[in-house]
């Protein structure tokens, strides 16, 4: 596909607000899976013919780009997004490990990609995309920037220094539940390398808190050991009460459409719709805006 100059110029205003997450160029560079040469041609505006589509469109993944015009979208300060922001403030200071789980669509995922885009040395990663260890480990050493080809040794050892030498980062591990055997393993051996300068922020639904209370109860090597590296519990935002769960997504939902639906729409009819899943109330309002267009 052909990129156009308004979607290339949304990329570089993203390019430029990254870059305060990283200490140097070459840094941000390999974060972004791009050479050097061609990050300076972007620095400097030249990149007409020195930046290929294919550059584009990595740089606008990794960044979260649409490559399509977006629905301009504002960060509302639901319960989730204040719990999970706080805990993720907590742990990164700290250099402690949590584990969230709870139900989906409630925001967890939103908060942490916000969450990182706002502070120094955070990263995310989506563990469905990276369950594998040595896909995993090369991909946390990619977002902080470090060199992640060549020998899975050389690049697990130089992601550990790096780890060891930088203010307060961040892991987030996104949908960790899909992450295989092996790579929870390493998670663990990594947390050891890292203890107490880095901060591991594990999030999904229930199904991975069913996947490590079933690991400890087979007595499965090492999931006691992690366990109890992430405070031997798990964090929760929804209430547990199935009437009171209800309403606090219905909540959930009016804070965000009232910040980001049309003028004049009705939110208690978006809520309703919805029944407070958040992802719903997102394609709603695109709808009401399509509308309006």
């Amino acid at each position: 596909m052909e990129i156009t100059n308004e979607v290339k110029q949304r990329i570089v205003a993203a390019i430029a607000a990254d870059r305060e997450n990283y200490p140097s160029d070459n840094r941000h560079a390999t974060a972004l899976g791009i050479a050097p040469s061609v990050y300076n041609a972007i620095k400097r505006g030249n990149y007409e013919k020195q930046v290929s589509d294919a550059n584009w469109v990595g740089i606008a993944r990794r960044l979260g780009v649409q490559l399509r015009t977006e629905m301009p979208w504002l960060a509302a300060q639901t319960p989730t997004y204040v719990f999970v922001s706080k805990q993720l403030e907590v742990c990164q200071g700290s250099g402690l490990s949590a584990i969230l789980c709870d139900m989906p669509n409630i925001g967890k995922t939103f908060t942490a990609k916000a969450y990182v885009k706002q502070h120094k040395h955070a990263v995310y990663v989506d563990c469905s995309q990276v369950k594998t260890k040595l896909k995993l480990i090369r991909y946390i050493a990619k977002e902080f920037g470090v060199t992640s080809n060549g020998r899975y040794s050389d690049v697990y050892e130089d992601l550990v220094a790096y780890l060891r030498t930088i203010d307060t980062p961040l892991v987030i591990l996104d949908e960790a539940g899909d992450l295989q055997y092996e790579a929870f393993l390493e998670l663990k051996a990594l947390w050891n390398a890292t203890e107490r300068c880095c901060g591991w922020y594990m999030m999904g639904a229930d199904g991975l808190k069913e996947k490590i209370n079933r690991a400890i109860e087979g007595k499965k090597v090492g999931y006691t050991e992690m366990f109890s590296r992430y405070g031997d519990s798990y964090s929760k935002v929804t209430p547990d009460d199935a009437q009171e769960r209800e309403k606090f997504l219905k909540a959930q939902a009016a804070i965000v459409a009232k910040i980001n639906a049309p003028d004049g729409a009705d939110i208690a009819k978006i809520v309703h719709s919805t029944g407070g899943g958040l992802r719903r109330v997102y394609t709603e309002i695109e709808k009401l805006r399509r509308v309006q267009a």
